[in-house]
This record gives C-alpha cells, sequence and structure tokens, in this order.
C-alpha cells in the first residue's frame, strides 16, 4: 500500500519548521576545509536528503527553503557561523541552491517507492537527488564562482562523495525508522490515482 499523508495544513507547517531547524542545527557541526578544496565538507545535506526522505518532496521542498531564508536574513545557521546574503558569492553557493532540489527530489522518488518504505528504493532516491542533483548545481556554481571549467569543479567534487555515500544509507535507516513509526507522512501518486479510480 502506498504511504500516505496528512493534509492538515498546521500539521505540514510544523513539520517543515521542524526540519528547517534540523538542516540549521547540522550547521554547529564543524566544517571541514580541505587544503586545496573551494568548498567545505558539511552535514548539512544529511539533513537535506533526511527532509526530503521523510516529509516527501513538496514539504521537503518547503523545509530547506526555509532554511536557506534563515541563512539570506543572516542568521549563522551554516557551519562556522555563516550567513547572510555573501554566502551566496561564495563557491558554495551551487550546493546552498540546489539543497531544495534535491530535498524534493529525494522526496518526489521516495512517495513514488509506496509503502512500506523499502531500503534499496529509499537508498537510490537519496542518491539521485543527495549525489546526482545536488552535485550537478554545485558543480555548477563551483565553476561560475571560482573561475574553474566545469570538468575541473566535477573533479575537485570528488572528495564529498565517500561521506555523503555514508549520508545516503544512513538517511534511508533513518527514514525507514521513522515511516515505521509514523506511518501515512507522505502521499504516494499512486494511492491518489486509485481513491480518484473508486469514487
Amino acid at each position: 500500500m502506498p504511504l500516505t499523508r496528512s493534509t492538515s495544513p498546521s500539521r505540514d507547517a510544523a513539520m517543515i519548521a521542524v526540519f528547517a531547524g534540523f538542516v540549521a542545527a547540522l550547521g554547529l557541526v564543524p566544517m571541514f576545509q580541505p587544503p586545496g578544496f573551494a568548498v567545505p565538507i558539511t552535514a548539512q545535506s544529511l539533513g537535506v536528503i533526511l527532509a526530503g526522505a521523510v516529509l516527501g518532496g513538496r514539504r521537503g521542498f518547503a523545509a530547506v527553503l526555509l532554511f536557506l531564508a534563515l541563512v539570506a536574513v543572516g542568521l549563522p545557521v551554516l557551519p562556522g557561523g555563516r550567513g547572510g546574503l555573501g554566502v551566496f558569492a561564495t563557491p558554495s553557493t551551487g550546493f546552498l541552491l540546489g539543497f531544495p532540489v534535491a530535498a524534493f527530489v529525494v522526496g518526489w522518488l521516495t512517495e513514488r517507492g509506496g509503502s512500506p518504505y523499502r531500503l534499496p528504493w529509499g537508498i537510490l532516491a537519496n542518491v539521485v537527488g543527495g549525489i546526482v542533483v545536488l552535485y550537478s548545481a554545485g558543480i555548477v556554481g563551483m565553476a561560475a564562482v571560482a573561475g574553474m571549467s566545469v570538468e575541473a569543479a566535477a573533479v575537485a567534487s570528488w572528495i564529498f562523495l565517500p561521506g555523503d555515500l555514508v549520508k545516503v544509507v544512513l538517511a534511508a535507516v533513518v527514514a525507514r525508522g521513522v515511516h515505521a513509526a509514523y506511518p501515512g507522512l507522505i502521499t504516494a501518486r499512486r494511492r491518489r490515482s486509485e481513491e480518484t479510480a473508486s469514487v
């Protein structure tokens, strides 16, 4: 049976706010700036992936967009106490702007996995959104801001891959536990189609 979602606007708003706060809280984890690399390694992409995997596409996107709004108004919610519009002019800008898109893709694919949450499908959804989509945005942004070729930016991104592979698996394991404990968090389009057909 596909996953279902509560339609309560207040519940949606609460979960969006909670996950925006969760992504912000991961900014307290110290970043690691590898020597010779323009973009630091942070834990916040884990929160982005989890937002999509737990909330689904629409609310995952909204949660991460709210987080970026907090960044834009100057709250120091990025690792190292960074915040403000200036961070969108750094080599990290592509990754930051790709965060909500990555959350949406993870959530969109998760919704189509149905219920119960299946770990292999969850990992695949996380890889597509949290690595393929996010890296695509990040590489383009890094190339544009740092003045390097797209190929050079892609090569420079290899250092993120081992840690991000761990994140996508960890996020899938956590999401499976959350969906098992709280079934009905998100909707699958298949379910809506079935209900429409039965009316």
